[in-house]
């Protein structure tokens, strides 16, 4: 058996097939002898008895919030390339699903995301590079899904109060019009559309929404809710009819591979719409490779979707590199191709939404789950993994224990499966990072014998693809230039008279928006800013500061000195700063510490540890009026700083004991109208 084995696969070389090397050839070894070996706990892949619930894909997130935000200003041919890795077919991850936020203009994890309606009379569908990624993504992959939903809203919406339902019938309009412009002005058709990330859903709304979207055209959008947890949702469905009917789709986040009884009693699809959120090293492909099958093993779950797509922002943010991948330096076009990428190619290289999953799936008996799907057309993929415990930790839930141990599986394909006469057969080995490898491609596996069977031998943290699909691939570039720091001397004019995107390069907004903006008045110096374009507070999701703030640099920054022009537009109420040494973000923002230097309309100054601006350094009078231009200076040095205006000394030797290092920023003293112009640091050492 074994010659007939290594002949047929010499056979398959031939046809151009490429064998494992290296490492990889030693992982064939026990696919080859698993046929000489006493038979295993044996396991039945059958379709005798029908089929499992149809897949409906394996996506990621961007959003939730701002974690894109770097990719954009990377250049080419870098940008594609991890486009590429992401979404195009056969190649990297192969995405089947993306899924984006909604701009509410709210702080939403690791920086805010411009709304399409700031105002209630105002509407913008080229904000943001949400359309953007939508719109790469279907030029790789034209039948990739697309999702919308809302972590924040514009406060407009709430009238004062900080919920959206306030007018469900406005707050659907707003969503509509988001997916209408969508289509309008990019021409994107939205798939599926959510509720409220995490956060209350309201019946009557949900109603509202499914009414508008038939009234508007939109019959084929469908709604998932309420991408928080399986109840109370699941129960309100079983109690009423109605809303049974408007929704299409439970989703529920971080389910850890579960499901709950009313859930499946409303016989809907079963979404973890939001899971992994995890570090994108080893640990963090272990818990993507068990989760993607065992969320439909243990929770008949149909599609599972990660946060985040890609780690496409400052790392010291929140949740810093819990993308599929990594691309956090467009300054210098490096980014890293990590190990979640292939762990995804082990099923979305292999499947494709619309196939079916087997009824016979399950546990292994020493550890470890398997998959099967099928095309219905003779096509078959088999998805083996047995991650351990200790390397497949996602950061939540808590994981209960479980072992897992060596062992021999034998699996025999029956039904329509029986005269399968060859799998292709992909390799990832995880766990201790000598023994390492990921998505290599072994000898194919010849099925002679009459039993239509197959043995594998598995060690702890293995993951196989069998399929008879011959396309997939490990896509490949050369590699990307080496990592390089933040640019220790950055200047930015903001002169770009037609931007391709509403925001400058690098700058990454914390709590407000700041924008591209001409002053069609103004044909001088300052005909084009940055612009802090937010009035109100926003229905925030996370904890959006009193003061508006853009990070910008290298948070090992020390020594600095930041010029900047600022405008103040709110008379006596108004006022800005700049920046140095801020020591958080994100979540974190309201608590954010380093030196801040204020100026207000009402004719005062204030320096600060903090943005809250409990912690006062200094303060005083100095001559300054709203929608008049002033340069300030801000030069931390050390264990001291000392501030200028429009070049004159104003205060010095402020002592800065804390915090070490941080990034630079701007900002306003509330949601207020402001600009900004002619940015520049120096952080040399």
């Amino acid at each position: 058996m074994a010659e007939r084995l290594l002949q047929a696969s010499r056979q398959r070389r031939a046809k151009g097939m490429t064998a494992a090397a290296g490492s990889a050839s030693r992982a064939a070894l026990p696919l080859l002898l698993g046929a000489l070996l006493a038979f295993g706990r044996a396991y039945v892949l059958d379709d005798s008895d029908g089929l499992g619930r149809e897949f409906d894909g394996i996506g990621a997130i961007s959003g939730g919030g701002a974690t894109s935000r770097l990719l954009i200003n990377y250049p080419e041919p870098y940008r594609s390339q991890i486009l590429d890795y992401l979404f195009k077919p056969n190649f990297g991850a192969s995405l089947h699903i993306l899924k984006v936020e909604i701009g509410g203009d709210g702080q939403t994890t690791d920086g805010t995301e411009p709304s399409h309606m700031h105002y209630a009379l105002d509407e913008n569908y080229f904000r943001g590079y949400e359309w953007w990624l939508m719109k790469e993504a279907k030029k790789r992959n034209s039948n990739i899904t697309l999702m919308g939903l809302p972590w924040s809203f514009p406060g407009w919406l709430g009238k004062r109060f900080d919920w959206p339902y306030v007018n469900r019938h406005l707050t659907a309009y707003y969503i509509v019009s988001w997916i209408m412009g969508a289509k309008r002005y990019h021409d994107l058709d939205i798939d599926y559309i959510g509720i409220w990330n995490e956060r209350s859903y309201d019946i009557n709304y949900i109603k509202v929404l499914r009414k508008m979207l038939n009234y508007q055209g939109l019959e084929r959008v469908k709604i998932i809710a309420s991408d928080n947890l399986w109840e109370p949702i699941s129960a309100s469905m079983l109690h009423d009819q109605e809303l049974m009917e408007v929704i299409d789709v439970i989703g529920a986040h971080y389910p850890g591979t579960y499901t709950v009884k009313d859930a499946r009693l409303t016989k809907k699809k079963l979404w973890s719409s939001e899971d992994f959120s995890t570090s994108n090293n080893a640990m963090g492909a272990g818990c993507w490779g068990r989760i993607l099958n065992q969320n439909y093993v243990n929770g008949y779950m149909t599609s599972t979707i990660a946060w985040n797509v890609v780690s496409s922002y400052y790392e010291q943010l929140p949740y810093g590199r819990s993308g599929l991948m990594t691309a956090q330096e467009p300054w210098s076009g490096h980014y890293m191709v990590e190990a979640p990428i292939w762990i995804s190619a082990h099923t979305t290289q292999f499947t494709r939404p619309g196939w079916y999953y087997l009824k016979t799936v399950g546990h292994l008996e020493k550890g470890g789950s398997y998959v099967a799907l099928t095309d219905g057309l003779g096509n078959l993929t088999i998805i083996i993994e047995t991650m351990s415990h200790k390397h497949s930790k996602c950061i939540r839930p808590l994981l209960p224990y479980f072992n897992v141990s060596h062992q021999v599986a034998t699996f025999f394909l029956q039904g329509s499966f029986s005269e399968i006469p060859e799998l292709q057969v992909w390799y990832t080995k995880l766990g201790k990072s000598s023994e390492r490898f990921l998505f290599k491609q072994l000898d194919s596996l010849w099925l002679l014998d009459d039993s239509s069977s197959f043995t594998v031998e598995l060690q702890e943290d293995e993951l196989f693809t069998l399929t008879t699909l011959t396309t997939g691939s490990k896509g490949s570039y050369p590699p990307p230039p080496k990592s390089q720091p933040f640019p220790p001397i950055y200047k930015d004019d903001f002169n770009v008279e037609y931007p391709f995107f509403s925001e400058a390069p690098n700058f990454a907004d914390q709590t407000g928006v700041f924008e591209y903006f001409m002053n069609m008045e103004d044909p001088g110096e300052h005909r084009f800013t940055l612009r802090q374009v937010l009035n109100q507070r926003p229905i925030t999701w996370a904890a959006d500061a009193a003061s508006t703030i853009s990070i910008i640099g290298d948070y090992k920054w020390s020594n600095m000195t930041i010029t900047c022009d600022v405008y103040i537009e709110t008379p006596r109420k108004g006022g800005v700063f700049i920046a140095g040494r801020v020591n958080k973000g994100g979540i974190l923002i309201r608590s954010a510490r380093g030196i801040f230097f204020w100026i207000f309309a009402n004719g005062t100054y204030r320096v600060t540890g903090d943005l809250a601006g409990w912690l006062i350094y200094a303060v005083g009078q100095v001559e300054v009026t709203a929608q008049e231009w002033y340069t300030l200076t801000l030069t931390i040095k050390g264990h001291v700083s000392s501030g200028t205006l429009n070049g004159k000394l104003l205060w010095s030797e402020v002592p800065v004991n804390f915090p070490k290092n941080g990034w630079a920023a701007i900002g306003t003293h509330s949601f207020d109208f402001a600009q900004f112009d002619n940015f520049h640091v120096d952080a040399t050492p």
